[in-house]
């Protein structure tokens, strides 16, 4: 009888964001994929998890998802967690749930941390509807992508290095506008949790003069809709002058 494929999210802070049903998993499975094994044997250790580690990241997940699909096939119960955070989520994973979803193996996902979620609902920002676009290409059709969000009414989530922060904001003011509203939050769940709301000229500001530390979500209101036809109308002038 084949086993099943775990993905268990860890936390992206504070260690006690695990929930109970995760520490059980983590127990119970016969082998626990980490991102980064030394980061996630720090977790293990501090719930007393003593279940084998293997190495599974975005530069050997081709050449191991086979070898873990059939040790699934064969009946061990594997887990996946990434250094922080739910797995598949800007984190390695997706090719793993693919190849064992395609196989017919089951997986089960269990709901946890995250980053985006805390970051949105802390923003003041709408949150009703969003959208998730993660990181942003560091060089090729990073201006392209940017571009292509100019017209979006949904707030939109961004992760983002501290190093590449205050470029972000600059490059998101000169495509949306300096008068855009956004927030940056910072090292979510931690001690120095940060959450700073402006206009994304007043962030870049900021961030010039006070170094960025830390993990980062960038959230970024969406354009408003009756500016959004106004600018349409505008367009359609222009067109016929």
């Amino acid at each position: 009888m084949p086993g099943k494929l775990f993905i268990v999210p860890t936390p992206v802070g504070n260690l006690e964001d695990m929930t109970y049903r995760a520490v059980k998993v983590l127990q119970e499975a016969d082998l626990v994929l980490a991102e980064d094994t030394r980061t996630s044997s720090v977790l293990l250790h501090h719930y007393d998890i003593h279940t084998k580690l293997q190495s599974h990241h975005k530069y050997n997940e081709h050449q191991t998802v086979e070898l873990v699909k059939e040790r699934i096939l064969g009946g061990m119960n594997v887990a996946l967690v990434s250094d922080a955070g739910t797995p598949g989520i800007s984190d390695p994973g997706f090719l793993l749930v693919r190849t064992c979803a395609a196989e017919g193996i089951e997986v089960q996902t269990l709901p946890g941390a995250t980053a985006c979620i805390p970051a949105i609902v802390s923003s003041g920002l709408p949150c009703d509807r969003f959208c998730f676009e993660g990181f942003l290409p560091q060089k090729k059709g990073r201006q392209t992508m940017i571009e292509s969000l100019a017209a979006e009414t949904r707030t939109m989530v961004f992760y983002e290095s501290p190093y590449r922060l205050v470029k972000t904001l600059e490059q998101f003011a000169e495509v949306f506008g300096p008068d855009r509203e956004c927030s940056v939050a910072r090292e979510i769940s931690k001690i120095h949790e940060e959450h700073r709301r402006g206009t994304l000229a007043e962030n870049a500001a900021w961030f010039k003069e006070h170094e960025p530390k830390g993990e980062i979500v960038i959230i970024v209101a969406g354009v408003q809709q009756k500016k959004r036809r106004n600018e349409e109308r505008d367009e359609k002038v222009e067109r016929f002058d």
